[in-house]
């Protein structure tokens, strides 16, 4: 699965949308878009905090482990 794959449905099992879940990050909604579409990546912070409001590894948010 890709990255932006598995942010999609970690966001939508967290019932949060895109704007919710880019407030979180100190991001645009946009940026939260072009990740989930696959136009572009997280950088190192963005997906350390992602580990921490979705309470998974970083492993799996890159695809490294299910």
């Amino acid at each position: 699965m890709e990255i932006g794959q598995t942010i999609r449905e970690l966001r939508k099992e967290r019932g949060l949308s895109q704007e919710e879940l880019a407030k979180l990050l100190f991001l645009s909604q946009d940026t939260i878009s072009l990740w989930e579409r696959g136009k572009s990546l997280p950088d190192v912070v963005a997906v350390i905090k992602l580990t921490k409001i979705f309470n998974v590894t970083s492993d799996y948010i890159l695809g490294i482990e299910k």
